[in-house]
């Protein structure tokens, strides 16, 4: 049976009651992604959705980000590779406090944003990020773009990884996201979003917006948790995977 992980990014809020719609989201995923301060979260909301994590049985997961809270982590930041892998190991150090204080083991990271697509294209961001996950945890599995240099450098160190690819975003010949600056950097429809996970998982190909089918990886699929319809589309991926006899889960 195929296998693929379903993950989302959550605690990506602030204060006590700010868990939003992820308590209803987390039910249909296998993984989640826990913002760790620096582009949103604070210590409230992530103990709280370290909570949740394990009352549903879902696998947590360090989402660092630049510090960058006004802009939610998605600009550009000019930052030195030793400065990456600080921040990295901070950030994984406050939600392995939380999550060592439930017991529970933490299972991955993903970066999140602007860190997460700058890495991707640059090899010395990639292997500071890397380095700093098998420094920390060498037992963490690095979530990256299906292909990408995080991928590679994680790869190089002796990581486990996940190559990522996500429902709702466009790709561009290359393999890489279209930017959220672009019009066409999401899809339109569920249903395109939802025939687009099968396309990835089933047959290893995604099209790109130019019309080329472009082989990818698919061994964890990103949904968001911060649109209109987020709870719906989850469970339309979901359901669909699993029609299709993909089991659903946080593997190793």
């Amino acid at each position: 049976m195929v296998k693929v992980d379903l993950n989302c990014d959550m605690g990506e809020s602030f204060g006590v009651y700010s868990l939003g719609c992820d308590a209803d989201i987390i039910q249909h995923v296998s993984s989640v992604n826990v913002a760790c301060g620096f582009h949103a979260g604070d210590p409230t909301v992530m103990k709280n959705t370290v909570e949740l994590a394990k009352k549903n049985g879902v696998a947590v997961g360090v989402h660092p980000g630049f510090n960058d809270l006004q802009g939610f982590g998605r600009r550009n930041m000019q930052v030195s590779p030793s400065e990456i892998y600080n921040m990295v190991v901070y950030q994984i150090g406050a939600l392995y406090g939380f999550s060592a204080a439930m017991d529970l083991k933490l299972h991955h990271v993903k970066p999140h944003g602007a860190l997460y697509n700058m890495a991707a294209k640059n090899p010395d961001m990639s292997m500071a990020i890397a380095q700093a996950v098998k420094d920390v945890d060498p037992g963490l599995i690095m979530y990256g773009l299906a292909g990408s240099e995080l991928i590679k450098a994680a790869e190089l160190l002796g990581l486990c990884v996940y190559n990522e690819v996500f429902a709702d975003r466009t790709y561009q010949p290359d393999g890489s996201l279209t930017p959220r600056t672009q019009e066409n950097a999401l899809l339109q429809s569920d249903d395109e979003a939802v025939q687009q996970v099968l396309d990835m998982v089933l047959k290893g190909e995604v099209k790109s917006v130019t019309g080329e089918w472009i082989p990818v990886k698919a061994d964890t699929i990103c949904i968001h948790g911060d649109g209109d319809h987020a709870l719906s589309f989850a469970k339309k991926v979901r359901k669909a995977l699993e029609d299709s006899d993909v089991s659903v889960e946080a593997y190793r």
